[in-house]
């Protein structure tokens, strides 16, 4: 920066540049209170522009911070403690399960007591005579005149969190071993420090006078003007950038979808996220033992009570069609269906039952649906999978319905979307036949995308169809981190303000 930059500078960063003179390198906090700022975003308002024009340089790091899980740990005994005085009090060397009555702790808080105390030092524990005894150590005799480091520092954090630099090592490592005792907070630190074009603005000398923006009458009545310094405009200095308000991604991925079918001569099918048993499973010719009905994979509602099933005569045939295949030309599979079993109360696990359902409402072609909505499973939380997720379905039915149309429906409702690399492979479903699993190109490796087919007559035929029915079923999630190089699914459902705002307004 020239000689003259210290003109461009404004009050408030000149008064920053002479405070920094004076502590060197600070925090925002620390130059608040030296240079007696009124308030933080002063400083950091100040400090942007500095950086813009070269004369400071602001360093982060990522600090972390402790404190209390609970507040009443900082003048709470630690359970050791409470074991101790009891020991103390027992005198000699006194039987376990006396002790445990003496000290008063629950079976729970008196093991943990136990271990810590050993782990410290404090007692030790012997079996005489077939009898487990506990004896006080000369370390726990020590320990009752005073607090150890682990109790010292809870008191220290029952005051204020403190940093990580600030805590002995091995203290802080024991407490983090044990359960509700400390928690652990990340924040940014941020150090602010002159550059060398900084240090010679400050050796030429700022002066600091009172800046206004503009002229006023009682500035120029009362010769006030010749003291104060005028703000002068700079149409080249750094402006911060401005992000308008928009939809989340996700959701403009599904209006994306939603406009995709809608162009292709689709109708969009709806239906609620509680459904009978008898629509999610039943209806799909999927078994009433089937692994997917477990608990462990299936959210049942508990209350909900029986939910009421379609009219009586489809509820019949649906049965037939699992107990002998109700003239399909299918054998079934030969089991006693129970309508209990189809009554209960489920969250969707897949959006299929909103295909089933619209066809019984529909049986007759020229039909073309689909649908975007969330599904849910209990699936264990990783990378790529979600206990929510939302699910693409769609179906066509038509007297000329084939594999191959399936196939090519898909792979241009891939190619709209903007993903390469689309391929599909054989797969197994109990309710299509063929069955096929769409994968797409991601990171190298194929990733699969959800399932597709043709569905048997033991699905269309107990509802009326009569012609072949091609449908899918594909996770918008794991193609949305396909389009998006996005490695962890979880990051979609992350508020990370800096992707939401950088991100395109047309994903």
């Amino acid at each position: 920066m020239s000689q003259g930059a210290a003109v461009s500078l404004s009050y408030l960063e000149k008064r920053v540049l002479l405070t920094l003179g004076e502590t060197g390198k600070a925090t925002p906090a620390d130059v608040q209170k030296a240079g007696k700022f009124r308030e933080l975003v002063e400083v950091m308002n100040a400090a942007s522009w500095l950086q813009a024009k070269g004369l400071v340089s602001v360093k982060e790091r990522m600090v972390r911070y402790y404190g209390l899980a609970r507040k009443q740990w900082a003048t709470k005994n630690l359970p050791e403690r409470v074991l101790l005085k009891a020991l103390n009090k027992l005198r000699g060397s006194p039987p376990l399960d006396e002790l445990r009555m003496k000290s008063g702790l629950d079976e729970k808080d008196f093991t943990i007591a136990l271990g810590w105390a050993r782990k410290k030092g404090w007692l030790s524990i012997d079996k005489v005579a077939g009898e487990t005894k506990v004896t006080l150590a000369d370390k726990g005799r020590l320990a009752l005149t005073g607090k150890e480091a682990d109790e010292a520092l809870l008191q220290d954090l029952g005051k204020s969190e403190l940093p990580e630099e600030a805590i002995d090592p091995q203290v802080l490592r024991m407490l983090k071993g044990r359960q509700e005792i400390i928690r652990e907070r990340e924040a940014v630190r941020r150090e602010i420090s002159l550059t060398a074009e900084g240090e010679a603005i400050l050796r030429k000398g700022v002066e600091l006078k009172e800046e206004v923006a503009q002229l006023t009458p009682n500035l120029l009545s009362t010769g006030k003007w010749r003291k104060v310094e005028i703000r002068p405009y700079d149409v080249t200095a750094f402006a911060p950038s401005v992000y308008p308000g928009k939809h989340h991604p996700l959701a403009r991925y599904i209006d994306r979808v939603r406009q995709i079918f809608l162009r292709m001569g689709f109708t969009e099918m709806t239906g609620d996220f509680v459904q009978p048993s008898f629509w999610v499973y039943d209806a799909l010719f999927q078994p009433q033992d089937h692994p997917a009905r477990d608990m462990l994979d299936t959210f049942y509602l508990e209350g909900a009570g029986r939910m009421k099933l379609p009219e009586d005569s489809l509820v019949a045939r649906i049965a037939e069609v699992h107990q002998s295949g109700g003239g399909t030309g299918s054998t079934g599979w030969g089991y006693s269906w129970q309508r209990n079993e189809a009554e209960r109360a489920v969250l969707r696990s897949h959006t299929t039952p909103l295909s089933v359902q619209y066809l019984y409402a529909h049986p007759n072609p020229p039909v073309k649906a689909f649908s975007v909505g969330r599904s849910f499973r209990r699936d264990a939380l990783d990378a790529t999978h979600l206990p929510e997720f939302y699910q693409v379905e769609g179906i066509i039915m038509e007297e000329a319905a084939s594999l191959g149309m399936l196939i090519g429906t898909i792979k241009e409702f891939y190619r709209q979307m903007g993903a390469e690399g689309v391929r599909v492979r054989p797969g197994y479903f109990p309710y299509t036949e063929p069955s096929l699993e769409p994968e797409v190109l991601f990171g190298g490796e194929w990733m699969e995308l959800g399932g597709a087919g043709i569905f048997r007559p033991e699905v269309t035929a107990p509802l009326g169809v009569t012609h072949p029915v091609l449908a899918w079923g594909l996770g918008l999630e794991r193609l949305v981190m396909a389009l998006e190089g996005i490695k962890d699914i979880r990051e979609l459902y992350l508020s990370d303000i800096d992707w939401l705002r950088r991100h395109p307004l047309r994903p």
